[in-house]
């Protein structure tokens, strides 16, 4: 065998006989190590999402602006930049930890502080101030072993001493009395090109002779092969620019370079100008693209950062850590900081798909340098302010934050390798199986979402098409795709001719559809039960107040209980109290539904809290109306029951999920003498106490469970357990409501199914649709490549053939 080896073939028996986990371990250090550069970005945006500083916000921005867009990978400047800056930042947050410094004497006051100036910058004093830090620097000298054991870390040098080489018949010396003057600025070249101007900032300060006078002509000859030496930011290109007022620019700043400051400063300016807008200019105009498409991916990570913003928007406002987002919309109310997050989100959603649409990268560059800035400005000095905690402090901000980073990274990737030339039909419908074929249709199923699409790409796409011609090929392909993808389960799964459907399938597919609609049909009475039995929470009663009146004179009782005075049953007493209506069919089916925890006994005192001041000639009135035993004499108590003294008090009170509470009536002592019914009315005493110039009145219950020695008012509440609060908005509706909005509305889309078939069979029984999939595609492709006349065309045939059902029929028959 060629390059065998009986080392290597050793060795690799050697590695596959060991076990399992340690097989795991290398795999595991072997991604590491492909991916060394991925573990130091995860662990400085790890860093300054812990930190949440100044000094840590600098290197995530250079990650998502200068290392991720670095073609083919971030050179050595950039490491050796994130290694510096992180260990001036570990000395500098040492130094600011001694205790001699005027903010570090009140760390417990300042800590939580989110504008407080050292919190900041990231100078104040806490424990483990640096561990991050020294972990994100281990990383860093981590992967930078591994780039000097791949020969990678000194290409950048190497590069860059050759391209000097060649280029010192370019450069033109400068005088003696120059150099005190110009030290920074070492050589400028005017070449005679027309395009372009080719400027050379060499590293070293040389002085170079001019080797000829027929060097000038060589570098308008040179300054065409200008772009393709300058790799590393040693040469530079200005495209587009005139010549001569550049030129002019140039000799005027190497003139002020020499005689005064300020041309300095203007050049040190320009040094720094130039590397940055190459860079962006070569990243824009690439002379090589590896075209890819993880527009998919940005959406995605887009859209888990919209469902944070929706179940966490109480971590992006002020006062709202205990908000609910189902209760504030039951009430009408939307919350500011969640409408502002969800318009944020949605709009950069909308911009992203357009510039996918158009393919600018210099749009993609301009909105990724935008959101970056942006984001980063918001999340560490805005959002602390409006939610007056620090943002290392909010777990759902830190959260939709790496969401962000994430996208920052995908967009990155995006912008470095380019465009997709082609954007052709759904992400969805790349593929005929049953996992596409749900995922699509769910896709169809959110609100809207199908409809804006198409809107978006019939905007943002050259086409010949009106927006209905459009939204028609669009319905036409869905339709088309997923009609293919029952052709492909049909021919992966086929149905033999005349034999019956199997057992598995019909009680398979069958049965499901009738537990499906059953459960559908008798969802509200069992959701009803089983929200109250099962998840039901039990809703003591806080207050219970008696109010009684005297024939709409002034109320001459007025009592409430509460705290201590509203007592549970023990389990001795909630046993007697079962037994005690043993014989009582009605009332022992209607305590079957109680616990002892949803029964309070509440003791009322039997002195009324007010005093009873009522006008002499209403006294004197009603006095007389009491005496006439001949008139009835009503009595008015607080849930407006009207009835005589006798039989009055109501001793039981059912008090359900909503304000009304209700006398029980199967829990009864008598019967009432009048129609032999059964009562739930307990007979009370009313009298009226004086003492000098102040009256009042007592009451008091004759009969009593509780037997006390003073007058008072014993009263039983039967508390209903109320649905748990995540589950109110189905159980607000009740059973009638939940049939009205639940039942007939899936109903309606059922009946649908099931009916109007014989409408749609022209449209659906088709046994092959590849070709009209395939005139879909067509139309998708020459209107990518700018053929729009060719697109009107095949829209047109598209049209006829739905308009014919003879060439539909011709069109779909199966292939012989």
């Amino acid at each position: 065998r060629m390059f065998h080896d009986d080392e290597l073939e050793e060795s690799e028996k050697f590695y596959v006989g060991q076990p399992r986990v340690l097989l795991l371990i290398y795999a595991l250090y072997n991604t590491l190590v492909a991916r060394s550069e991925m573990v130091c970005y995860f662990v400085i945006i790890l860093n300054h999402m812990i930190s949440a500083s100044m000094i840590t916000l600098v290197l995530p921005i250079l990650i998502f602006l200068w290392a991720m867009l670095s073609v083919p990978r971030p050179s050595k400047r950039f490491w050796m930049t994130a290694i510096v800056y992180t260990e001036v930042a570990i000395v500098i947050k040492y130094f600011f930890q001694f205790g001699f410094f005027p903010w570090n004497k009140h760390v417990d006051y300042t800590k939580d502080k989110p504008y407080h100036p050292p919190n900041i910058i990231g100078i104040e004093k806490k424990e483990g101030y640096v561990h991050y830090d020294l972990v994100q620097l281990l990383a860093l000298f981590f992967h930078r072993s591994i780039l000097k054991c791949h020969g990678l870390w000194d290409e950048d040098e190497k590069g860059d001493s050759s391209s000097n080489k060649e280029d010192t018949d370019d450069e033109l010396s400068l005088t003696g009395g120059r150099r005190d003057s110009s030290a920074s600025l070492k050589s400028v070249n005017l070449a005679a090109s027309v395009e372009s101007i080719h400027v050379h900032f060499p590293e070293q300060q040389t002085a170079i002779r001019r080797k000829s006078s027929s060097s000038i002509s060589q570098l308008s000859h040179r300054s065409s092969f200008s772009s393709h030496r300058s790799k590393r930011g040693k040469c530079y290109i200005f495209k587009n620019i005139n010549h001569a007022t550049l030129s002019l620019y140039f000799l005027q700043c190497k003139l002020c370079v020499i005689k005064s400051h300020c041309g300095l400063c203007c050049f040190r300016t320009l040094q720094v100008y130039v590397p940055i807008r190459q860079f962006f200019y070569n990243l824009i105009h690439p002379d090589y693209s590896a075209v890819t498409d993880v527009y998919v991916l940005m959406f995605l990570a887009d859209t888990v950062d919209f469902i944070i913003i929706v179940f966490g928007f109480w971590a992006f406002g002020k006062h709202s850590a205990a908000a609910d987002i189902t209760s504030s919309l039951s009430e009408d109310q939307v919350p500011e900081a969640f409408l502002v997050m969800v318009l944020i989100q949605f709009g950069t959603m909308v911009v992203d798909r357009a510039l996918y649409l158009k393919k600018t990268v210099m749009g993609k560059v301009i909105f990724q340098v935008i959101l970056v800035f942006g984001i980063h400005f918001w999340m560490f000095f805005i959002l602390p302010g409006v939610t007056e905690r620090k943002f290392s402090q909010n777990t759902v901000a830190q959260l939709w934050y790496f969401v962000k980073c994430v996208y920052f990274g995908l967009s990155a990737y995006q912008i470095r390798c380019g465009y997709p030339t082609r954007v052709l039909g759904n992400f969805l419908t790349k593929s005929y199986n049953y996992v596409n074929l749900f995922l699509f249709q769910g896709f169809r199923l959110v609100p809207f979402l199908t409809e804006l699409r198409a809107v978006m790409d019939w905007v943002w796409t050259d086409t010949t098409l009106s927006l209905s011609s459009w939204i028609c090929v669009e319905d036409i392909y869905a339709h088309i795709f997923i009609l293919k993808c029952w052709r492909e389960s049909e021919k992966r799964y086929p149905q033999p001719r005349g034999q019956k459907k199997k057992k598995v399938v019909k009680y398979g597919m069958g049965g499901m559809i009738i537990v499906l609609l059953i459960c559908i049909v008798w969802f509200p009475l069992l959701f009803m039960s089983l929200i109250k039995s099962v998840a039901g929470i039990t809703n003591k009663p806080l207050d219970v107040s008696i109010t009684i009146t005297l024939g709409g004179y002034q109320p001459i009782f007025t009592m409430s209980a509460q705290q201590n005075q509203l007592k549970s049953l023990d389990p001795n007493e909630f046993n007697e109290f079962l037994r005690s209506y043993r014989g009582n069919t009605a009332a022992l089916q209607f305590l079957e539904g109680y616990a002892r925890e949803d029964i309070t006994r509440a003791d009322l005192e039997g002195n009324s809290n007010s005093l009873w001041t009522i006008s002499p000639p209403s006294r004197n009135k009603m006095i007389q109306g009491l005496l006439d035993f001949d008139a009835d004499f009503t009595l008015v108590i607080s849930w407006t029951i009207q009835r005589t003294l006798e039989e009055v008090y109501p001793y039981y009170i059912k008090a359900p999920s909503d304000s009304l509470a209700k006398p029980i009536k199967q829990l009864l002592r008598g019967m009432s003498p009048d129609d032999g019914k059964q009562s739930m009315w307990e007979n009370i005493t009313v009298s009226l106490v004086k003492n000098t110039s102040e009256e009042w009145w007592v009451l008091n219950q004759l009969e009593k469970r509780q037997k006390t020695p003073h007058e008072s008012l014993e009263l039983f509440i039967f508390s209903d357990k109320v649905s748990p609060p995540s589950l109110g908005f189905l159980a607000g509706y009740g059973i009638m409501g939940l049939y009205a909005s639940v039942v007939l509305v899936i109903g309606k889309f059922v009946r649908e199914f099931f009916s109007g078939i014989s409408h749609s069979i022209m449209f659906e029984e088709l046994p092959n649709v590849d070709r009209i999939l395939k005139l879909c595609t067509d139309i998708f492709l020459v209107r990518e490549t700018g053929e729009l006349e060719l697109e009107e065309d095949l829209y047109a045939k598209l049209i006829f053939l739905y308009r014919s059902p003879e060439t539909m029929i011709k069109w779909t028959r199966e292939k012989t």
